[in-house]
């Protein structure tokens, strides 16, 4: 697919916006800009108003962690224009203890993306009207989408009988549950699986 229009969006934006820019680059017929953290504000206005831009729609934004870098974190925003009929995804790194300006004030569907964001990787936004955890419980500890978050959780929940409320207790995890049987059962299984007649059959 021709990416002409992608180079030019890229060279008008990095043209005005010369000293928010990090770098762009086209992939997957997608622009991708990488900006600095600090910057999100100013950038995301210039995209939704910029007659040449008008990325009026912000569609998503997430974050990905990479624990082995200094700017541990990529947060990265995804907008629409149905005006250039184009995506531009938006990236910007930042180190764990770094706030990321929120774009609430721009786009108030931001409010529950940045939420997340700050419940699953622990980001926190300046700015932000209600910065509060969204999909985990009160209480909650931890970061679930960080890469060193055990799989297991630092704790469980389950209903006490005798209290009659809920309760939180530390993970315990038996020997049992460390058991893993790789065997796959279609190599040396005791029994037939629905459909395996059918290959006794051919032969």
């Amino acid at each position: 697919m021709d990416d002409t229009a992608l180079r030019e969006l890229a060279g008008h934006i990095e043209l005005k916006r010369p000293d928010d820019v990090v770098s762009t680059e086209i992939a997957f017929d997608e622009l991708t800009v990488t900006i600095t953290a600090q910057s999100v504000p100013g950038f995301t206005e210039f995209l939704r108003d910029d007659p040449n831009c008008r990325f009026t729609n912000l569609v998503d934004i997430t974050a990905i962690d990479w624990p082995e870098r200094p700017q541990r974190f990529d947060v990265v925003w995804h907008y629409l224009s149905m005006y250039r009929n184009q995506r531009i995804r938006i990236k910007a790194a930042v180190r764990e203890e770094d706030m990321v300006p929120s774009i609430t004030k721009l786009h108030p569907c931001a409010d529950w993306f940045e939420r997340e964001i700050f419940d699953m990787f622990g980001i926190l936004f300046s700015g932000h009207p209600d910065l509060r955890r969204l999909l985990t419980d009160y209480g909650f500890r931890g970061h679930p989408l960080r890469k060193d978050f055990p799989t297991t959780g630092y704790v469980e929940v389950r209903y006490d009988e005798v209290l009659k409320r809920v309760v939180y207790e530390p993970v315990k995890l038996t020997q049992e549950y460390r058991q893993f049987d790789f065997l796959s059962p279609w190599e040396g299984a005791k029994y037939i699986l629905p459909g395996d007649e059918k290959g006794e059959e051919a032969k």
